[in-house]
């Protein structure tokens, strides 16, 4: 007997893939979280029957949400992650000796349990002792906090659930006032392909770029999620990522990367032009 997962990316559109073991399964109070094991994707971490990390191609979405700002700001020092508990941000950033301090926060421990358990690829660095875990609500998290963090990163679910409130005009303007003068705030920000996913991404966008100078987005390819073109929203109170971008300094660190290199993160930025319409056009 086959065993198949599959996952409904629109009313008409479902994604599937062949699965050998299904690994791990639990419910916490904000969510169920599963683990499988597939054929072609390897160990794939799943939230309320999404798929959020994948072995396989979990290298090109961590690339790119860690990799754009550091090379845009090589001095970032303390750095804000919301989220994230498959680790694989943390691990990508821990690579970065100038790193001195993370704060991670993670509303579900469920999820860095099981992937701690099942997926070290990107847990492995949870450890590190520049690391500090908070399970807690990330929202709350970061008010009151005023220039505390040269970089924020949310990496989110998306806008349902415990990830809703993650995406609001009150929690981006706590995170511009969380941020140092040269701070940076990167977030997923949603597709632009299948019309909800567009309509969470014009709604996010909007609210951003409302309260920082710098408002941008850049484009990634991921195999594992609806349509495979995605996002995330790069905002900043003074640094631009192509003008500011010192292509020589980031290569000098010698870090290796998969998918990510200062070429891309040039090019990252040229959105085809339907989403630049979309982005342009967007209100809340």
């Amino acid at each position: 007997m086959e065993l198949w997962y599959t996952e409904e990316h629109t009313e008409n559109v479902r994604f599937s893939m062949k699965v050998k073991e299904h690994l791990f399964s639990e419910k916490s109070s904000f969510q169920q979280v599963d683990v499988l094991d597939t054929y072609e994707f390897g160990k794939v971490l799943t939230i309320d029957g999404l798929v959020m990390v994948t072995e396989k191609d979990e290298f090109i979405y961590h690339d790119m949400i860690t990799h754009v700002a550091m090379a845009t700001n090589p001095d970032i020092k303390n750095v804000l992650v919301i989220g994230a508990g498959d680790g694989g941000t943390v691990r990508e950033l821990t690579r970065y000796s100038t790193i001195e301090h993370i704060d991670m926060v993670e509303i579900d421990e469920l999820v860095v349990k099981a992937s701690k358990q099942f997926l070290p690829i990107t847990a492995s660095k949870l450890d590190d002792k520049r690391v500090y875990l908070y399970f807690e609500d990330g929202i709350k998290f970061v008010e009151g906090k005023e220039n505390k963090y040269d970089l924020i990163i949310v990496d989110s679910t998306d806008p349902i659930g415990p990830g809703e409130g993650l995406f609001t005009r009150e929690f981006y303007k706590n995170c511009y006032d969380a941020l140092t003068e040269n701070g940076i705030l990167i977030n997923q920000n949603e597709s632009p392909y299948y019309d909800r996913d567009a309509r969470e991404m014009k709604r996010a966008h909007t609210k951003i770029k409302e309260i920082f100078p710098i408002a941008k987005a850049y484009q990634y390819h991921m195999p594992t999620y609806p349509s495979g073109h995605w996002l995330f929203g790069f905002a900043s109170k003074k640094l631009d990522p192509i003008k500011d971008l010192d292509t020589d300094r980031w290569n000098s660190l010698g870090i290796k990367t998969k998918y990510y290199n200062t070429d891309i993160h040039v090019g990252a930025f040229a959105l085809p032009t339907y989403v630049k319409g979309m982005l342009e056009d967007a209100t809340c």
